[in-house]
């Protein structure tokens, strides 16, 4: 167990009292527990290189821990329970789950048929999951201070440029993998 599977497996922990606290409307709590595990994400990545302490299990716990803790994320922020200020709409949810599945099932599907293709996210990709950490980040503190006017102007721009980020870095990731078979 190397530290940054010790931060991701920490950062997967997290998700159950990040659910709870959107739940039960805890707003700045589900904000901080939010913020601490997306550093965590940055910290294990920056240990693991600069360290060399990259591992397999790191490889497939970091990403499906981010996977689980957006999922966890955009499907509570997006419930219509009534209680949130802003919910995300479920457009901007499905579409990002939906990315995230597809590109699990290509990654899965590679791995199975052992063909060496090479699908770590590529720079589009991981501007997309910040854009993601980005939006739930702000949706979430647009929740714990309450609706104001302002918001209603800026929350939609937000949500259509992840939305135009997840669409790029789809396209991109899908053109990757389909040429990855192609002989050089």
């Amino acid at each position: 167990m190397t530290l940054p599977n010790l931060l991701t497996l920490l950062r997967i922990l997290a998700i159950p009292f990040f659910a709870i606290s959107v739940w039960y409307d805890r707003m700045w709590e589900a904000l901080a527990i939010f913020i601490a595990a997306g550093l965590t994400d940055l910290l294990d990545g920056w240990i693991a290189r600069t360290f060399n302490q990259k591992s397999k299990l790191g490889a497939f716990m970091d990403p499906a821990a981010d996977k689980l803790l957006m999922t966890t994320a955009f499907i509570l922020m997006a419930l219509p329970k009534g209680h949130l200020a802003q919910p995300i709409p479920a457009w901007a949810a499905i579409i990002a789950i939906s990315r995230d599945v597809i590109i699990s099932f290509v990654v899965t599907l590679s791995l199975v048929r052992s063909d060496g293709t090479d699908l770590r996210p590529s720079l589009l990709g991981k501007v997309t999951t910040g854009a993601e950490l980005v939006t739930i980040s702000f949706g979430l503190l647009v929740n714990a201070l309450g609706s104001q006017p302002w918001q209603r102007f800026f929350l939609p721009w937000i949500y259509v440029a992840m939305a135009a980020f997840i669409l790029a870095s789809g396209i991109h990731y899908f053109h990757r993998a389909s040429r990855a078979g192609e002989p050089a």
